[in-house]
């Protein structure tokens, strides 16, 4: 049986180094290509056909995050990262990561594990990444009463004009979501949700998101000025 090929992505060489030494160890582990940014990723994904990409978030020029959902389409990813944030994590694997280790939170032996089971379909994470992952699920439960509750109190997106769309962000922003929290929510850019969030404030008549917050729950009248 063929070794399984990697790809390892990531901006700093020590680690790039030291990761091909550890995988070359395993008789089953081969890598393939090392790069050092999410565009030459890609390329050397394209021209290699890795079985599995080890993939940094934090890199120059293009990152992890915005290299993840073109490489998972070719390739099983698993994110190898000093990156723990929770934020960070839920994104990963909302756009296709298959896995998410911490650096010095594995071992030698648990890291060529994870590079199997990425390739197999099984996902493996180390301790922070785990606890992020709860923590996500945890907070989500909440915001998502709060919007059930105000969609059930009154059809504000027909009071107001919005589209399915701009309610669908309204509900994220008064779950209490920030913008990296809605784009990655509704698989789209910062940048459209601005322009959503931009058109909201615009039919409800508010210049804030407390404003619109207060608009959107049915506490204060549309065409009457708040303030926040």
């Amino acid at each position: 049986m063929p070794p399984l090929r990697v790809l390892i992505a990531d901006d700093n060489p020590v680690v790039r180094a030291g990761l091909s030494a550890l995988l070359a160890t395993a008789p089953d582990i081969e890598v393939v290509a090392q790069a050092a940014d999410g565009r030459e990723a890609l390329q050397l994904t394209r021209t290699h056909t890795p079985d599995v990409i080890l993939l940094d978030v934090r890199m120059p020029g293009v990152d992890g995050i915005s290299a993840l959902p073109h490489l998972a389409r070719l390739a099983p990813v698993l994110m190898l990262t000093y990156s723990q944030e929770s934020e960070m994590v839920r994104e990963a694997l909302l756009l296709g990561a298959g896995g998410y280790l911490v650096h010095g939170e594995f071992t030698p032996d648990l890291l060529l594990t994870a590079v199997r089971d990425t390739h197999a379909g099984r996902a493996h994470f180390t301790p922070t990444a785990a606890t992020a992952v709860l923590a996500e699920l945890r907070a989500s439960s909440q915001p998502q009463r709060i919007v059930a509750q105000s969609s059930q109190r009154l059809p504000n997106h027909i009071a107001f004009g919005l589209s399915s769309r701009e309610e669908e962000v309204m509900d994220l922003i008064a779950s209490g979501m920030n913008n990296q929290q809605i784009a990655a929510t509704c698989f789209i850019s910062e940048k459209t949700v601005k322009n959503h969030i931009n058109r909201i404030f615009a039919k409800l008549q508010t210049t804030t998101r407390s404003e619109a917050i207060a608009r959107w729950l049915g506490t204060a009248r549309p065409g009457v000025a708040g303030h926040g």
